[in-house]
């Protein structure tokens, strides 16, 4: 089955948003060259999700090997 854009406008501009919304995401790269206030709320909301995660792990841990009571 050949795809055609002309069949199905509707899925073209759905892969077309979908599209967009994942490029959304930003690599550090890209935010060295940014101003201050976005440049420290990246670095800021990494460490942040990088100290949860690790929160998260020690809790299922401990959950899982029937510590704490």
């Amino acid at each position: 089955m050949a795809r055609s854009d002309d069949r199905d406008p509707e899925s073209g501009r759905i892969l077309k948003r979908v599209d967009a919304e994942t490029e959304a995401r930003m690599p550090a790269s890209q935010a060295e060259g940014s101003d201050w206030a976005e440049l420290w709320g990246t670095r800021i909301g990494r460490v942040l999700a990088a100290i949860l995660f690790i929160g998260l792990v020690w809790y299922l841990g401990i959950s899982l090997l029937g510590g704490g009571s």
